[in-house]
C-alpha cells in the first residue's frame, strides 16, 4: 500500500507544478516523454549522492548501473545467451 500512497503524493505534487506552470494535463506526448526521462534521471540522484557521501566510486556506477537503468539494456551489449534462457526446440525437432 505504501508505494501507492507515495505514487499518489508525487502525482499530486507534479499536478500542482503542472498547474502552476500552466502545462496541460495530460501533457502533449513530447512534454510527457521529457518528463518521464527527467524522472529516470532524478531517480539516479539519490544513489549517486549516497556513493559520493560514502566515498565510493561514482563514474563506474554511472557508466554501468545508472546508464542501464536510464537507457535500458543496449542491443549487442554483451553475451545474449548469458542473459536469455535457452529456447525450447520447435515441436517435432529432436
Amino acid at each position: 500500500m505504501k508505494p501507492y500512497l507515495i505514487s499518489l503524493a508525487v502525482g499530486l505534487v507534479v499536478g500542482i507544478l503542472y498547474g502552476a506552470l500552466n502545462v496541460r494535463s495530460p501533457a502533449p506526448p513530447v512534454i510527457a516523454l521529457i518528463g518521464l526521462f527527467g524522472m529516470l534521471l532524478g531517480e539516479q540522484v539519490v544513489p549517486i549522492a549516497k556513493r559520493l557521501i560514502a566515498g565510493r566510486p561514482v563514474a563506474s556506477y554511472v557508466r554501468t548501473s545508472c546508464a542501464e537503468q536510464v537507457l535500458g539494456t543496449m542491443p549487442g551489449g554483451g553475451d545474449d545467451e548469458a542473459r536469455d534462457p535457452p529456447h525450447d526446440p520447435p515441436h517435432g525437432a529432436a
